[in-house]
Formats: C-alpha cells, structure tokens, sequence
C-alpha cells in the first residue's frame, strides 16, 4: 500500500524555534520528511510500524549532515 502523504506520525516542537517541528520518534524536521515515508529515518519507530502494516518505503531520502554538526548549536 502507499498514501499519497504520511502526516499522521506524532510531532514535537523544537526548542528555540518559533515553527520548526520534528517527528517525536527520529527527530527529523518535518520539513525533511515532507510528506514521505521515505523521509524519516530507517530506525523510526513510525516509519518501521508502517512498513509492518504493509506500506511501502522506496528507501532513505534523508541525508546527515556532519558537515555542520559543529557550526550548529
């Protein structure tokens, strides 16, 4: 099965941020996700109880960003 969106997975606001939210289980900005399965991580919690069900993930599309891991606080 695939949804057109996945926008039902549990959120937290992230702190310091007026309206920047991420997924509560691998705190992915939701901006990332956008939308997709794919977009969270392959560890999410959320992501591998829909894969169980039967929805369908065509891989990762969220790429770490070490570059800035330092820059950012």
């Amino acid at each position: 099965m695939k949804k057109p969106y996945y926008i039902d997975f549990p959120q937290e606001h992230i702190e310091g941020q007026m309206h920047k939210y991420r997924c509560a289980h691998c705190k992915v900005e939701t901006t990332a996700i956008n939308g997709s399965l794919e977009g969270h991580l392959p560890t999410c919690a959320y992501r591998i109880k829909l894969e169980h069900t039967g929805y369908e993930a065509s891989g990762c599309s969220v790429k770490p960003v070490s570059s800035m891991a330092d820059d950012v606080d």
